[in-house]
């Protein structure tokens, strides 16, 4: 199976070279690595030329956001499976996709998921805390769950039928997108109890009270347009439901 990866960025420089050395190592034989940056001003372009024998395809123009860009990239994917791997994120081992490639030819699924590990932007051998990921069941839409993003691969025969990221849902595109093809389709999906990428903390939609607030009404709304039952009582639990992440040490 051939994996796609697509990686956008704007003004990465900072941590775009982990990223790609982390795609690089990987033992799958066959990776198709997209990069779409929106037009960095900074070293982010330079530094995509000096991989470009490790990078299958890449552009730099302007977007309207990161969604925008990896809904670019999946358009230009030729892969049997699609993952999105942040600029500042990396895979957390060698054997990541080849994990997610035998997961994927094991399971009669549309889409594998597993455990993210969150550590510190300075500093990626200190853990703040660790994503576990349960055994999928659609039912946990209920209770305002969802999988680690960053770890959700699906295969991109479905793109052509369910469609990508609806960029006006801002941060919560990324949950719309998962509730769309998971609970709205019902795609059938597999957990993979392995730790999957090393994310960098940092989120934009967790700064503070207002921006977390303003989070959770476009989770509300994503819910009401996949049609996720009591909505608004879903969305108050989502926060919630990320407590158990709080662990310090695996």
């Amino acid at each position: 199976m051939k994996v796609t990866i697509i990686t956008a960025t704007y003004n990465s420089q900072k941590h775009l070279e982990d990223c790609i050395q982390s795609v690089m190592q990987q033992t799958h034989p066959d990776i198709e690595h997209i990069i779409i940056d929106g037009k960095s001003t900074d070293d982010t372009v330079n530094i995509i030329k000096q991989y470009s024998d490790h990078i299958h395809s890449w552009i730099s123009e302007s977007d309207k956001g990161m969604y925008d860009a990896i809904n670019k990239g999946m358009e230009m994917a030729t892969g049997d499976i699609v993952g999105i791997l942040n600029s500042d994120d990396m895979l957390y081992d060698s054997d990541v996709i080849a994990s997610i490639v035998k997961t994927f030819e094991e399971n009669s699924v549309g889409a594998v998921y597993g455990d993210l590990l969150y550590v510190s932007a300075d500093d990626t051998s200190k853990v703040f805390r660790i994503w576990k990921g349960k055994k999928y069941k659609r039912s946990l839409f209920y209770l305002g769950w969802m999988p680690a993003h960053p770890t959700f691969y699906i295969k991109r025969s479905l793109i052509k039928d369910y469609g990508g990221y609806e960029n006006h849902y801002f941060t919560a595109a990324d949950y719309e997108f998962m509730a769309r093809y998971l609970f709205h389709f019902k795609v059938p999906a597999c957990y993979l109890p392995k730790l999957l990428i090393k994310m960098r903390l940092g989120g934009q939609s967790n700064k503070n009270i207002y921006q977390r607030l303003r989070a959770n009404r476009r989770d509300y709304l994503a819910m009401k347009k996949n049609k996720i039952p009591f909505a608004f009582i879903v969305s108050v639990l989502k926060p919630l439901s990320k407590l158990h992440q709080f662990y310090k040490k695996i």
